[in-house]
């Protein structure tokens, strides 16, 4: 098997700039002609396409491993290609067994009933993230990105004011080109700054215990014994980077999109509960986190290719959500498509723990944009893309006009409140 050469090869780079400008173009080029197929980028990778690949692939952790394997593609975050510089993420990097006591301990802060208590604190960000722009009638409508990270940062009971720092350590990782300024800066300079921030929290709250999502991992026990700081603090960066860059990537796309089509966007408006369903398509069409990357643990065929221990592999949930194999008129945005058992989460032990607060989120901040301001109009010209659409696809900047408003906070301040009650 080592001596075959792989096949089929296809020129794929999910972090170039054609890519960028059409990834869903890309992909569907992929699915329809080489749905599974070697790309020379990066190092080399198989990327998997269609809904069928996708499925099977993240349902086998024992041959497509999540494990950080540095021996394979070098140092990094194992479910990125290239690896990003980061630190040992639990649980996303790793395998069961072992991953099972760790996920347990994730879910029991995010599971429906646990994310229903945060119901106050994503409206009050909202809110007030809304009440910064919504007596100027113009404004950077991407501001409401903020609100993300803003609650995963309360949530963890550090400072929310500090969000954009957050921000661009984790999500610039993800958003920028590899290489780029940006991105050498939020490696460089962002990432350390978190790790020393995060790190002394930890070791606040051992002394200073409080009712955070922290402290709730700081006492959770794995096979038997509680966290060391290590493990809490991976567990908390793992958060970080996903609290910060996932949902602002749907809400950005969505917002657009809405505005692209006024029709839809009235019915919305209209009917404000039609948002829960409609949130579900726009998790399908605009797959936040498009792509997440394994490694291949043995030599075999997969989908009648040879695989090889140690390939890479990149899954494309953004692209098995576009596959006519699975969904009728796939690249039609229905809003009232129902069921839509889209991949947008992931598949399988993996699929993301953080979705329902996701959700929630998304559904806030859409329906608050409708029903405060949800005339505005959005500048096409001058509307800034993320520049890598390879792993998080939205908008940087969505300069719009509207007619203006009052704000709902009063006086009441954007992030004393919040912090204050969880971190004395």
């Amino acid at each position: 098997m080592s001596d075959q050469p792989r096949c089929p090869v296809t020129h794929f780079d999910h972090h170039s700039a054609d890519h960028a400008k059409d990834h869903v173009g890309v992909y569907r080029r992929l699915r329809e002609e080489t749905p599974v197929a070697w790309t020379e980028a990066h190092g080399g990778y198989w990327v998997l396409a269609d809904y069928k690949s996708v499925f099977e692939a993240s349902r086998n952790d024992d041959l497509f491993s999540s494990g950080r394997h540095d021996e394979f593609g070098g140092p990094g975050l194992s479910v990125t290609i290239p690896k990003a510089p980061t630190a040992f993420h639990i649980p996303i990097e790793l395998d069961p067994p072992r991953f099972r006591p760790y996920r347990k301990a994730v879910n029991k802060v995010t599971a429906p009933a646990a994310v229903e208590n945060l119901d106050e604190v994503v409206r009050h960000y909202v809110t007030g993230f809304i009440d910064t722009i919504i007596e100027k009638g113009e404004a950077d409508l991407a501001i409401v990105a903020g609100v993300p990270a803003a609650v995963t940062i309360d949530w963890l009971g550090l400072d929310p004011s500090e969000y954009k720092n957050y921000v661009d350590a984790m999500h610039t990782l993800v958003s920028a080109a590899p290489g780029s300024p940006e991105y050498q800066h939020a490696a460089e300079v962002a990432v350390p700054w978190v790790s020393k921030t995060v790190r002394e929290h930890i070791a606040h709250r051992r002394e200073n215990p409080s009712d955070d999502a922290t402290t709730h991992f700081i006492n959770s026990e794995v096979d038997g014994r509680r966290m060391d700081d290590d493990e809490v603090y991976s567990i908390l960066e793992l958060v970080i980077s996903g609290g910060v860059g996932t949902t602002a990537s749907l809400v950005t796309q969505s917002l657009v999109w809405l505005y692209q089509n006024p029709e839809e966007r009235q019915r919305l408006i209209d009917d404000p509960s039609m948002v829960d369903i409609a949130v579900e398509e726009f998790l399908r069409v605009f797959s936040p986190t498009q792509a997440l990357a394994r490694t291949i643990m043995e030599d075999t065929e997969f989908q009648g290719c040879p695989v090889r221990k140690g390939d890479r592999a990149l899954l494309s949930w953004g692209s098995a959500n576009r596959d006519a194999e699975q969904f009728e008129n796939p690249d039609t945005v229905d809003i009232t498509r129902w069921p839509n058992r889209h991949v947008a989460f992931g598949l399988g032990i993996h699929r993301c723990a953080g979705s329902h607060l996701g959700k929630a989120m998304a559904r806030e901040m859409i329906r608050q944009v409708l029903g405060r301001m949800g005339d505005y109009v959005v500048d096409m010209d001058n509307v800034l893309a993320y520049p890598d659409q390879g792993t998080n696809a939205g908008f940087h900047t969505i300069p719009v006009t509207f007619t203006p408003g009052e704000r709902m906070l009063g006086d009441k301040p954007l992030f004393a409140e919040h912090y204050t009650k969880t971190a004395t």
